[in-house]
């Protein structure tokens, strides 16, 4: 089973390409995040004639996250994270899907920092540690997938100088990332890729892609029934190459 967290930067947009890597490698589950469409725009007949069941809660414009299941259609389980009653953004899906529970994740860029934004940033992340945490109780077998805005490792960014001051490599951020693994979660990339330099994004500015000067924010976290099946994990990063692509590559993970 192969199960792709993918931020598609704009469902609409993108949507060319999204159909082709479903068809071209046919994955199990597709966790997408930022899909800027709203609940009532996102292209569920292109999704269903690919042959992909799907669950989705949009932005108009902004944020937005669904979970796709091949040949079947993903239960809802919750949307949204508990804790902030205000918070409108649309950056949590989780279903089930085929036995397993999947989480669409997109969390908060947190720039500029320091500022009202990355405080936004490290509490969405505390208010996801504790979801993590009733999941782990309830001993489901879980992924947690998706573009989580963190670069964990200074080995997971081409340069450490160029991206010190942002909010993605910040010691708050990985902190919160880092207390998060140690639930008892696996990051399926690095348990594979344990030397790091794996990037998932690479910005459309300042030619990143033709440098490869990128890094790894795209993540997925296994619970410990799920990290005892997996067989391999990796980023089919040609896709980033492609015309008018997202600035992410699908990032996977397989399990028996």
């Amino acid at each position: 089973m192969k199960i792709v967290s993918y931020n598609v930067n704009g469902i609409k947009a993108r949507l060319p390409r999204l159909l082709e890597y479903l068809t071209e490698q046919q994955p199990d589950i597709v966790c997408l995040q930022e899909l800027k469409s709203s609940d009532e725009t996102f292209p569920e007949a292109d999704i269903r004639a690919a042959g992909y069941g799907a669950v989705w809660h949009g932005q108009k414009g902004f944020n937005g996250v669904a979970v796709l299941a091949r040949g079947a259609d993903p239960v809802e389980r919750q949307r949204g994270l508990d804790g902030e009653v205000e918070d409108d953004h649309s950056r949590y899906l989780e279903c089930d899907v085929d036995g397993l529970v999947v989480a669409s994740i997109y969390l908060p860029n947190g720039n500029p920092q320091p500022g009202p934004k990355f405080d936004y940033k490290l509490r969405w992340m505390e208010r996801l540690a504790q979801r993590a945490r009733a999941l782990l109780a309830a001993e489901v077998p879980a992924v947690l997938a998706g573009d989580y805005n963190v670069i964990p490792n200074d080995d997971d960014v081409y340069s450490v100088q160029a991206m010190a001051d942002d909010a993605l490599m910040q010691p708050g951020s990985r902190a919160a990332y880092r207390a998060l693994v140690a639930q008892g979660w696996t990051d399926a990339l690095r348990i594979r890729h344990p030397q790091g330099r794996v990037w998932t994004f690479w910005d459309y500015q300042a030619g990143a892609w033709q440098r490869d000067a990128g890094f790894r924010i795209d993540h997925l976290l296994l619970s410990p029934a799920v990290a005892d099946r997996l067989v391999e994990a990796g980023v089919d990063r040609d896709y980033r190459g492609r015309e008018k692509a997202s600035d992410h590559a699908p990032t996977w993970a397989q399990i028996r």
